[in-house]
């Protein structure tokens, strides 16, 4: 049977036994009325008349003769007449109507005697009906009590058993499925449900287990995707030769390709599914290369860092490791979501090795040119001495144009052997002293007056009364400054403007020195590649003047002396509208 045929069935049983319930007692009640209403319309109405009879009779104790109460008491008998309802009741009527004809008849006290025994009598006889009619409709009330109440129980009972057997029939279909669906949840795909009836809770099991095994299997073809597409993965990573690292995003390792282990000195098998912070306490290394990783992401370095691990063969080894936070979308979910973080580096040890020879090359080079060109410009110097001999104008002119082109490759030797002594680490010599901003632009702005000059430029300086002493070394900070304001004035329009001001930063720990020019700006793109060795800017200002580009090592090894005293030097720019290069050091 169908579970609606099963839960209609139940409903239609118990709205049956209400109207039936509801019908006998309207029956009864109905009967009752009609009984109730009998009584009081024979019997009771019968006794009233008896009792006004009675008390015209009580009237004509005082004056047998008067006519109204003979008139009334004729009136009160015709309505009894009209309302015999009991057996006898009519014999008894007649009587009295013969003796009130006859009254008052030779004695009217024997007429009123006889009146008065024959009302008593059918006064009595209503009464005796009344009472036995009571007795009955109570009996009858008693009765219908009893059939009601039997028939409460039985609903009550019949409504008990459908209460326990409905429910149950639709929920124990139900609960069986709600066992299977928590198996289900826990990925128990085979664990289907019985099927035991052929209603409702039966078809939706049937469907149910065919969902069960249609799960089932687009679970194993999915799982065979995932294991296909994870084998190729892990193959790719596996063939990579440079390290790479996988943690999830509870810094456990998920992934280490053979190149990493060996860099770790380490097998796999010590090394996956372990976390990250308890294999850094063990292996130093791998310590060095989890330190970026634990940095909140602003707080680290922007792009990759150079990593040295020394070998097992004892030869040191570069890298450049980069962390990336690794992202994908869940089509499942909708969303992006982290996977876990990478560490990847990149094996530069012959790079470095082709820059180290590029380093001893350069440094070869600059000794083997200072010599000579040292040698040229003392000869230079002889030829302007009288004692000597001397020139004419034009050869003047001539030798000052070639000592001014030997003085530049002299500064381009300078400058390589600076550079090679810092690819060779021995670092920046520096005195670093309590230094007066005002002495540092002094000793920056007096050699430039000449070249200020010949450009028709205006060179302002803005430097606070109260500008606190910096703690720098005189002489390299001077050139940095001094390399800023010639750039200034190679690139700005003639009879430009420089702003050259310092002002303390917002934490008042530091001191920022810039120098404003009006010129071609600089493109966001090559704000950053300026700084790099050899790297050149826009062309100087007027355009024909490309003798005077410059090297394109003055930034680079500027920002080397300021980062050595603990400073910073940037530039902010716009294409069009000028640079200001700027440079902070620590207050004395």
């Amino acid at each position: 049977m169908r579970l609606h045929t099963k839960i209609t069935l139940g409903f239609l049983a118990m709205l049956g036994l209400l109207l039936g319930i509801s019908f006998y007692a309207s029956v009864t009640l109905s009967r009752l009325d009609r009984a109730n209403r009998a009584v009081l319309q024979d019997n009771f109405y019968s006794v009233q008349l008896g009792q006004g009879m009675l008390q015209a009779l009580d009237n004509l104790t005082a004056d047998p003769a008067a006519t109204p109460t003979l008139g009334r008491l004729h009136s009160l008998l015709a309505r009894e007449a009209a309302n015999i309802t009991e057996p006898g009741e009519r014999r008894l009527v007649d009587s009295l109507t013969q003796v009130l004809n006859a009254y008052p008849g030779p004695s009217a006290a024997a007429g009123q005697a006889q009146l008065r025994q024959l009302t008593h009598r059918v006064v009595a006889l209503n009464l005796t009906a009344l009472a036995r009619k009571n007795g009955q409709a109570m009996h009858a009330a008693a009765q219908a009590k009893n059939y009601l109440l039997l028939f409460s129980v039985l609903s009550a009972l019949v409504g008990l058993m459908l209460v326990g057997s409905v429910p149950q029939a639709a929920v124990g279909g139900l609960r069986k499925l709600t066992a299977s669906l928590d198996h289900a949840t826990r990925t128990d795909f085979a664990a289907t449900v019985p099927i035991e009836s052929s209603d409702e809770v039966g078809q939706v099991t049937a469907a149910f287990n065919r969902l069960l095994v249609h799960v089932q299997d687009v679970r194993s073809h999915s799982l065979a995707d995932v294991v296909t597409e994870r084998n190729r993965t892990s193959g790719l990573v596996q063939t990579l030769g440079e390290p790479i690292f996988l943690l999830d995003p509870s810094r456990r390792l998920l992934v280490a390709n053979p190149a990493a282990c060996t860099l770790l000195s380490l097998p796999e098998s010590r090394v996956l599914g372990r976390p990250a912070a308890e294999l850094a306490q063990e292996n130093p290394v791998f310590a060095q290369l989890l330190a970026p990783a634990l940095l909140p992401v602003a707080q680290r370095p922007v792009g990759p860092q150079p990593f040295s691990v020394v070998g097992a063969d004892g030869a040191p080894a570069h890298y450049q490791l980069a962390v990336h936070e690794a992202v994908a979308f869940n089509e499942a979910r909708d969303q992006m979501e982290a996977v876990g973080t990478v560490l990847a580096l990149r094996n530069v040890s012959a790079f470095r090795q082709l820059d180290q020879t590029k380093s001893d090359f350069l440094a070869t080079a600059a000794h083997e040119l200072k010599t000579p060109l040292s040698s040229i410009n003392f000869n230079l110097k002889l030829l302007h001495d009288p004692r000597v001999g001397g020139l004419n104008a034009e050869q003047q002119e001539i030798v000052a144009t070639i000592k001014e082109e030997n003085q530049r490759l002299l500064r381009l030797v300078g400058e390589l052997l600076t550079v090679a002594r810092l690819d060779a680490g021995q670092g920046i010599a520096l005195d670093p002293r309590p230094l007066a901003v005002a002495d540092l632009v002094a000793a920056a702005t007096a050699p430039l007056h000449l070249q200020l000059r010949a450009r028709h430029l205006t060179l302002d300086t803005q430097l606070p009364a109260n500008l606190p002493a910096i703690r720098a070394d005189h002489e390299k900070t001077a050139w940095v400054l001094l390399n800023l304001l010639v750039n200034a004035v190679r690139y700005s329009p003639e009879q430009g403007h420089i702003l050259l001001s310092a002002a303390p930063t917002p934490d008042q720990r530091a001191v920022r020195v810039q120098v404003q020019d009006h010129g071609p700006g600089i493109a966001a793109a090559d704000q950053q590649r300026i700084f790099e060795r050899f790297a050149q800017g826009p062309a100087p200002t007027p355009p024909g003047a490309a003798d005077d580009h410059g090297t394109g090592l003055g930034l680079s090894i500027s920002r080397e002396f300021i980062a050595s005293q603990g400073g910073e030097l940037g530039v902010e720019s716009t294409a069009g509208q000028g640079s200001t290069f700027y440079f902070t050091l620590p207050v004395a």
